[in-house]
Order: structure tokens, then C-alpha cells, then sequence
């Protein structure tokens, strides 16, 4: 009698909540709403990047030039044997991109430490001296080359002042002359390019852990030691990256050496991309300046790669 009391009085079990049609597939809306909200930005990008270098691709085995259309149509290889085999301005061109980037990028390099160190210390005025030191590289690259045009003017420029006081003959202009017209794109081009360098070293300067040079100090390290052993390995992965990018960007300069010299005088100061940029504009040329692209981001991509191959970018080695 007992148990069957228990048993009478045992609850009603509960009943199960109604499981709504589509429940069991709210799991797969918040996997899948990171990806609807990049979509957009990822088809812009699709557009605006990816179009444009498969059309450069496409167009570098065409002859295409507005100006001609009889003779537009496939070219297969033809443009390429042309640059490599049948056009001399092509490797002076490149010959003197890669001057151009190794004599600017490491002065830049130079410079930029230079200048992160010295702002990095404490002294009166640092803020002051830290936004005279960055605000080149807030100046466009346009705004940039029209001021040094304005300082290299012949009449109203820097040779000038100079001839003023002595110093060379009135009416030379560094610009025109093969001699001085490297160094004076130099001067020019490091304006806005050290400060660039400066702004990522100082960064990464901040995080250097104090203590370090602290206990350099007590063990009778000199301030070149601990730049040598301390600073140095610290910076390793800020100066190859920045490093890199400023290549990239060096090699690919149109504006201050068009705006400047306009790659002359006789073609002295001819960047490979300023080539193409002529090539296309001027000449209308536009399946053999797409070819001429085409070399110019095989090179870069070849060099990139073996530049973070052998730097051993990312390395723990601090």
C-alpha cells in the first residue's frame, strides 16, 4: 500500500519544450555572419585590385594601342621578347631603378635612425622637435616635388642664394645638368622619405625594456655596446619591414622624378615604372607598358621574397 502511494504521488513528468522549425540551425548564422560582413569590403577589393592586375596581365600578351587599332590582337610573347631582346631603354631603365633604390632607401634608413634616436631622448622641447622632425611625410608626394622644383629653380632657388654668396655661377640649374641631377633628386626624395623611417624605428624604440640598458650600465657596457647588442636586435624586424616597404614604394616612385626632371636630361633619371608611365601615356603603347608592368612585379616579388629569406624576418633572435 505504501508503494503504491508513493507511486500515485510520484509528479507528472515535465513536459518538453516545443522545438521551433529552423532551431537547430542558429549555430550556422554566427559562423557564417563574420563572412557576410567582410563580403562587401572583399568585392570592393575584388574590384579595385584584382580587376585592374588581371587586366595588366591580360593586356601585356596584346598589341593594344588606341591610336592603332589595325593593328590590336594577340601578341602571345612578343612583348616581352621585344623588352628583353630588342629595347636598350628597358635595362637602362632597370639598371637605374635599382640604383635608385639602393642608394635612396639605405640614406633613408641611415637618416631615420639617425633621427629616432636623437627624439627618443629627453630634452626640452622633444614634442616640438619630434612633429618638425615628422611633418614631410604628412606633405604629398606632389606638394613635395612642386616646393623642391620651386628650391631648384635657377632664378629664384637655392643656386641663387649660392651664386650670391660665391658659390658657383648664376643661372645653373641642378636639374638639367647629368652630373648634379642624381644627387639633387636624392636630396630631394630623402626629404619625405626619413621621416618615414623615423616614425616605425621610434615605435618600436618605445617598447625596448628599460632595465636592459639599466643592467648594460652596471655591467660597464658602453653606449655603442648597448646600441650594438641591445638596440640593434631589438629593432631587427622594424627596420626589415620598413625597409622593405620603402623599397617597394622607391621603385614604384613616378611623381617626384616626373614632376622634377621628367626622367631627364637624356633619360639620366628613368625609373622603369616612369618608363611605363611614358610608354602608356605618351605613346599610347598600352600592351607593351602592360608587359613592362608585368616584369616590374615578377622583380619585385622575386625580391621581396629573397629579401625576407635571407633577412630571416620574424626570427626570435632578439
Amino acid at each position: 500500500m505504501a508503494q503504491a502511494a508513493a507511486v500515485a504521488k510520484k509528479p507528472p513528468p515535465a513536459k518538453r519544450p516545443r522545438r521551433r522549425a529552423g532551431a537547430g540551425r542558429t549555430g550556422a548564422t554566427p559562423r557564417r555572419l563574420p563572412y557576410l560582413l567582410i563580403a562587401p569590403a572583399a568585392l570592393l577589393m575584388l574590384g579595385f585590385i584584382a580587376y585592374p592586375v588581371i587586366s595588366v596581365f591580360y593586356y601585356s600578351l596584346q598589341h593594344y594601342n588606341p591610336t592603332k587599332p589595325w593593328r590590336n590582337g594577340f601578341a602571345g610573347l612578343d612583348n616581352f621578347t621585344r623588352a628583353f631582346t630588342e629595347d636598350p631603354l628597358f635595362w637602362d631603365t632597370l639598371a637605374f631603378s635599382a640604383k635608385w633604390v639602393f642608394v635612396e632607401v639605405g640614406l633613408q634608413l641611415l637618416f631615420g635612425l639617425a633621427l629616432a634616436l636623437i627624439v627618443n631622448q629627453t630634452f626640452a622641447g622633444r614634442a616640438l622637435g619630434r612633429a618638425l622632425v615628422f611633418s614631410p611625410w604628412a606633405v604629398s608626394g606632389v606638394l613635395t616635388s612642386v616646393i623642391w622644383v620651386l628650391l631648384y629653380n635657377s632664378q629664384t632657388g637655392i643656386t641663387r642664394y649660392l651664386a650670391d654668396l660665391g658659390i658657383g655661377a648664376y643661372g645653373t640649374s641642378w636639374l638639367s645638368d647629368p652630373g648634379t641631377v642624381f644627387p639633387a633628386a636624392i636630396v630631394a626624395d630623402l626629404w619625405r622619405g626619413v621621416p618615414f623611417f623615423a616614425i616605425l624605428i621610434l615605435a618600436d624604440l618605445q617598447s625596448v625594456p628599460k632595465d636592459l640598458y639599466e643592467a648594460a650600465e652596471v655591467d660597464g657596457a658602453s653606449r655603442l655596446r648597448q646600441f650594438l647588442h641591445i638596440t640593434l636586435p631589438h629593432l631587427k624586424d622594424a627596420i626589415i619591414l620598413s625597409t622593405l616597404l620603402r623599397m617597394v614604394w622607391e621603385f614604384n616612385n613616378v611623381d617626384l622624378l616626373y614632376t622634377l626632371t621628367g626622367g631627364g636630361p637624356a633619360g639620366e633619371t628613368t625609373t622603369l615604372p616612369l618608363y611605363v608611365a611614358t610608354t602608356s601615356v605618351e605613346a599610347h603603347d598600352f600592351g607593351y607598358a602592360s608587359a613592362l608592368t608585368t616584369v616590374a612585379f615578377v622583380v619585385l616579388l622575386f625580391c621581396s621574397v629573397l629579401y625576407l629569406r635571407l633577412s630571416k624576418f620574424g626570427g626570435d633572435d632578439k
